[in-house]
């Protein structure tokens, strides 16, 4: 347990907000290493672009993967402990579920198990890029267990996420003679005002879609009338996206710019008897690698309550209990995959 906390702690220590996740890749790239050297497994940088690249560790051709984030949200929170928990950035979202799958790899490994692989990607914070890239490039996984902080249980679903830039352009004029001028962070907040009034959907087992505006920039100084300002906003999926797209298309038009940054679907995942379950409002990675990395599930240790907050945490009982369910999960969808009458005959 205590080789968990330390890892946890070491990479939570490292910064790696979206885009800079260098450090933290080297350095799990090296830790990697040294494990497959020992049992006859392969470590391999797998680049997405300048300067970032996903980690992949294989044993055998692997059926199973397990797969997590390596960035973070802003800003960085060195790490601390006390008898209960690990604070820190990335603590349970998702440094510590990397600590968990690969003293899962450590423990499987020791009895003897391959053909699995831990996957560890750039970007899903922001946009998936890690994720895309090595969607790009599948290795004959039949399952990926997909890690983010469900408190241990299997979820059985996850919204997606659609977001949006807005951009609304005006003219400039001296403040003190506003109706020379035509301000774009007004024409911004009512364009705002008009999308957090629109319906969205709704579904029985995911339940409401909802929109978060995240960022708005704009203007130029506090005397001078604006004549640029920017919003983005991000709605969590419950299901068909081209709702959404159409009613804030019509919301928008005529008075700025929408475009559409990023889109992922909301998700229904494996069920494994035996384990407790639940629902969760966020999306992952796991719509983007299910196309060519295996069937997806859904668990990790930590609480989303806590993740992108000050007080972000992770409990070490549930970090050593996730050790456990993720060598179990590899042992169980390994014989799932084993007794398919194909893969008998094959």
């Amino acid at each position: 347990m205590n080789e968990i906390v330390s890892l946890t702690r070491a990479l939570a220590d490292i910064e790696s907000i979206t885009g800079n996740e260098i450090a933290v890749a080297n350095f799990l790239f090296d830790h990697l290493a040294t494990l497959t050297t020992r049992t006859g497994g392969l470590v391999e940088r797998r680049p997405v672009e300048s300067g970032r690249f996903n980690v992949l560790a294989t044993w055998g051709h692997p059926v199973v993967t397990m797969s997590t984030h390596m960035d973070t949200v802003p800003p960085f929170i060195p790490s601390r402990e006390d008898d209960e928990y690990v604070w820190g950035r990335g603590a349970c979202d998702a440094k510590g579920i990397i600590a968990a799958m690969t003293g899962a790899a450590g423990e499987l490994l020791r009895e003897g198990v391959r053909n699995f692989g831990l996957l560890f990607v750039v970007g899903e914070e922001r946009n998936s890029a890690g994720a895309k890239a090595a969607a790009s490039e599948p290795r004959g996984s039949r399952y990926l267990i997909n890690g983010e902080p469900t408190e241990n249980k299997l979820a059985l679903g996850s919204k997606g996420a659609l977001r949006f830039e807005i951009t609304a352009r005006g003219k400039m004029a001296h403040s003190a003679y506003p109706d020379l001028g035509e301000s774009a962070i007004e024409r911004l907040l009512d364009v705002l005002e008009g999308l957090r009034r629109t319906p969205l959907p709704e579904d029985p087992l995911l339940g409401k879609s909802t929109m978060n505006i995240g960022t708005i920039r704009g203007g130029r100084a506090p005397n001078v009338i604006a004549d640029e300002a920017e919003a983005e906003i991000m709605v969590r999926l419950v299901g068909d996206p081209s709702p959404v797209r159409d009613a804030y298309a019509a919301a928008v038009r005529g008075k700025a710019e929408l475009r559409e940054v990023l889109c992922t679907p909301a998700m229904r995942f494996e069920r494994v008897e035996g384990l407790a379950t639940t629902v969760v409002s966020y999306t992952s990675d796991a719509p983007t690698l299910s196309r060519s990395w295996g069937k997806p599930l859904l668990i990790g240790p930590g609480s989303i309550h806590v993740a992108h907050t000050e007080e972000e945490r992770i409990s070490k009982k549930e970090l050593a209990a996730a050790v456990g369910i993720y060598a179990g999960l590899v042992r169980t969808l390994q014989a799932m995959e084993a007794s398919r009458p194909e893969a008998r005959t094959a």
